[in-house]
């Protein structure tokens, strides 16, 4: 089965840097239609995307530079930020002039492709290797294969709250994503986060009681601060002086209470902000999650942060 990565992932391969290295291999890859990814070296005032290829140059014409650009409903800006990038493409023809090859490719196409697979074979439930694209108060943008875009709501990103995506991503970083909706009518893909980063249960048992842990705070309220263990489990402290939102915390495990879904907390020190985000842990990262419940199953908040995959559209005769 033909894979539809998102952007930047075909362009490491040893296939497609063998394929662009070589005439032979890109006429290989036009004879059997084989996708291949290059960095867009520059957009003319045209908005042609201009990528280098196995030691030419070729350009993706604007109309085929995106899905959407020909029906006025994706805008320039999207091709502008390709610039540096990696783009995926067909090559769908070699023209020569003067003995220099202009390879004829479409980046639309290619993307076409890919969502029709999407619709085809993907039901809600389904796991998806994404890329972060962009940032916004409202949501992060993702890229969930061969630069289709679709977006990962706030609320979507994990049981902890956040002000903002980018205090859960960065730009380009490699994530996993669930499908909860497609409308072939819109072209839309629904997506959410938070399901994959694990229950109350499955998060609250990587702590034990007495341990030190740190820890960011998500909350400062008059009654004690929220501080986030990891991205779908929070503790409450007692009210700590000199505390924000974002602060970087030590903190001491005071109790843990499944079926009330609370950790007690206890202040040791501020902590100087990490270098560097720690890696997610994923619970799921393939397959299909039919369900999902966020609370244990003797918790008195059963519906809290709950999903289930929509029962199957039966066809009607």
């Amino acid at each position: 089965m033909k894979e539809y990565l998102p952007e930047g992932r075909r362009w490491r391969t040893a296939e497609n840097r063998a394929l662009l290295q070589t005439p032979e291999g890109v006429q290989k890859a036009f004879q059997q239609h084989i996708p291949l990814e290059a960095r867009v070296v520059r957009c003319d005032q045209s908005h042609n995307l201009w990528v280098n290829l196995g030691g030419w140059q070729g350009v993706i014409p604007r109309e085929e530079a995106a899905l959407g650009v020909a029906e006025g409903f994706t805008r320039d800006i999207a091709l502008l930020t390709r610039v540096g990038q990696p783009a995926g493409f067909y090559i769908e023809g070699l023209e020569g002039h003067g003995g220099t090859i202009q390879p004829q490719l479409s980046r639309r196409a290619l993307q076409q492709e890919a969502l029709d697979a999407l619709f085809r074979t993907r039901r809600p439930g389904d796991i998806l290797p994404v890329t972060v694209t962009h940032l916004e108060p409202f949501g992060a943008f993702v890229d969930i294969g061969c630069g289709l875009p679709s977006m990962i709501g706030l609320k979507q990103i994990s049981v902890s709250r956040i002000p903002h995506p980018s205090a859960r991503f960065q730009v380009g970083q490699e994530l996993y994503a669930m499908i909860t909706a497609l409308s072939p009518e819109t072209g839309r893909i629904f997506l959410s986060h938070r399901e994959l980063l694990g229950t109350w249960e499955e998060n609250a048992a990587l702590f034990r009681v007495g341990e030190t842990v740190p820890g960011v705070v998500r909350g400062v309220h008059s009654y004690g601060s929220f501080i986030e263990l990891t991205p779908n489990l929070s503790g409450l402290t007692e009210q700590v002086q000199g505390l924000s939102e974002g602060d970087w915390v030590s903190v001491c495990i005071r109790s843990i209470d499944p079926r009330r879904m609370k950790l007690k907390l206890a202040v040791i020190r501020k902590l100087p902000e990490p270098s560097e985000p720690a890696p997610l842990r994923y619970w799921h990262r393939e397959g299909n999650l039919p369900m999902w419940c966020y609370a244990p199953t003797d918790s008195p908040k059963p519906g809290t942060a709950v999903w289930e995959a929509p029962a199957p559209s039966i066809a009607r005769p």
